[in-house]
């Protein structure tokens, strides 16, 4: 179903303009037959007929033609004969043939029925003398009797209806009077409907106007239609429209197919449809397919967005893009969509990602590929500078962390020799045979009182640190010497003591609360 139709407004009845002007009679009563010295009124009527315009009235009967000229749109006529009417400017109207009988018996009928109309014949007697029953006949044969009503009644008349009527009527001393034969005719209301359009071999994205034509004959000018469209047997609108014009803004080829239409009246009591349409919408086969990137020149930035834009010169319907690497051939992505371009974002941008690249578009013609676009990446100063700032923390923390173990090594090889309880200085072990008389920890330890003027009482503190110095071959003899005088002297352990009564020291346990123990290198 099109759900994109849209309706224009026009007249009701395509073609159906030029028609109208022409005038028509009707006739007052209804009928085409009278006795003898009864009377009947014509009336032209006219599209825009104003009532102080002249009418020129022709009759025809078998001694020639005679011309009637009306102050107004009326004539009142007592003869059998055709009668035409013509108003200033306009054709002569379609001839009335009237008769006015001296028979006895007439059958009386419509000057024109349409089809949808209901059919009204009349048995009438001269003066009005009674019948006791009426008998219809069509074609021969018996169609009706009754002794109630004089008159025929045949709704939803057809063409069907179509025949030679003649009607017998039944007097009270069983006299028998017969009619003249009547033939009637249903007209047509309107033709079948041609369905016309613009254009039958569109081109995808064009529009297409269907237009629903069918005109009314001009005694029903008046009658107004429904109208409607269809593909397929689908109905392309959701209901009937009283505009006979339809248009198509874009037509795509998977519209294409058989196309009809159908007009109605109001009542829906007389439906015709128009024969097939076939509509064939033409494709554009793609072409001047091109690759480009955003940035333009396939410069990318590594870390950043790269878009590859895909597009075609020409090319209708649905396009399939497809974006590929020319080195290994495997698709990045594919996108189907009625447009002339396409995007392929690559969100972070590598150093693997240089290269060529190409895109491909194929509308079901086959697909179309484009040149080849080098795409070059290069690195911003920013990341850079970043991967030189790390490597020179990753380096300083190395060291620390190297320095931090040869400390811990160093001090587990004091704790597992001669504690600081005895003499408060100490020489290093001399190396053994094969070992290096330089050692990785520190060549001399000397244990000292801090504040030597403190006169320690029970709970007080003294404070002690562990020095190092650099000593030469000379100097290790002369190793007794107070370091505190050597200028390269560097403090590596501190301890805080308690003095007791007996004028030990006694080392702080990590128990005792006021316990502090540091270190530096």
């Amino acid at each position: 179903m099109l759900l994109w139709a849209s309706l224009l407004a026009f007249a009701p009845v395509c073609g159906q303009s030029a028609a109208a002007h022409k005038p028509v009679i009707s006739v007052h009563p209804p009928w085409t037959t009278f006795f003898k010295g009864e009377r009947a009124t014509l009336t032209c009527n006219r599209f825009q007929f104003y009532a102080t315009e002249k009418t020129t009235w022709y009759h025809w009967h078998y001694w020639g033609e005679k011309l009637t000229l009306t102050p107004g749109n009326t004539l009142e006529v007592r003869e059998s004969g055709l009668y035409r009417c013509q108003a200033r400017g306009s054709p002569r109207s379609n001839p009335v043939r009237l008769l006015f009988s001296s028979d006895s018996l007439i059958l009386q009928a419509p000057y024109s029925v349409f089809e949808g109309d209901t059919l009204v014949l009349r048995c009438h007697r001269r003066r009005k003398e009674k019948l006791t029953a009426v008998k219809y006949t069509w074609n021969g044969n018996i169609l009706s009797i009754s002794n109630k009503s004089w008159d025929l009644l045949i709704p939803q008349a057809s063409s069907n209806n179509n025949g030679n009527y003649r009607c017998i009527g039944y007097g009270d001393e069983n006299d028998v009077f017969r009619s003249n034969f009547k033939i009637i005719k249903i007209q047509e209301l309107f033709p079948h409907p041609e369905l016309k359009a613009t254009d039958s071999q569109p081109t995808e994205g064009n529009s297409v106007n269907l237009s629903c034509e069918t005109q009314l004959p001009p005694e029903r000018s008046d009658t107004p239609l429904h109208f409607n469209f269809f593909r397929d047997d689908e109905v392309i609108l959701s209901d009937w429209s009283t505009s006979p014009e339809l248009q198509l803004p874009t037509v795509w080829r998977e519209n294409s197919g058989s196309y009809w239409c159908g007009a109605e009246t109001v009542m829906g009591n007389i439906h015709k449809h128009s024969l097939s349409l076939q509509i064939h919408v033409q494709r554009i086969p793609v072409s001047g397919v091109l690759l480009e990137t955003q940035p333009s020149g396939g410069q990318a930035v590594e870390g950043e967005m790269l878009v590859l834009v895909c597009s075609v010169a020409e090319g209708t319907g649905d396009t399939t893009f497809s974006w590929h690497r020319e080195d290994t051939q495997e698709s990045l992505g594919r996108k189907t969509q009625r447009s002339l371009r396409a995007e392929l974002e690559l969100p972070a941008i590598r150093q693997s990602h240089a290269g060529g690249y190409y895109c491909t578009a194929d509308n079901s013609y086959g697909p179309v590929q484009s040149m080849v676009l080098n795409v070059t990446v290069r690195e911003t100063p920013g990341n850079r500078d970043g991967l030189v700032a790390a490597g020179a923390t990753g380096g300083l923390l190395s060291a620390l962390l190297l320095a931090v173990a040869l400390l811990f090594h160093c001090w587990r090889r004091r704790k597992s020799g001669v504690g600081f309880l005895g003499d408060e200085t100490r020489l290093p072990p001399a190396p053994g045979p094969g070992e290096s008389s330089h050692s990785i920890c520190p060549a001399q330890v000397e244990l000292q009182s801090l504040y030597v003027d403190v006169h320690p009482k029970k709970g007080d503190l003294v404070y002690s640190e562990i020095q190092t110095t650099q000593l030469g071959e000379e100097e290790e003899a002369n190793a007794s010497r107070t370091l505190l005088e050597d200028k390269d002297v560097s403090v590596v352990y501190s301890e805080v003591k308690t003095q007791h009564p007996d004028n030990s020291a006694r080392k702080i346990s990590s128990k005792d609360e006021e316990s502090y123990e540091n270190e530096k290198l």
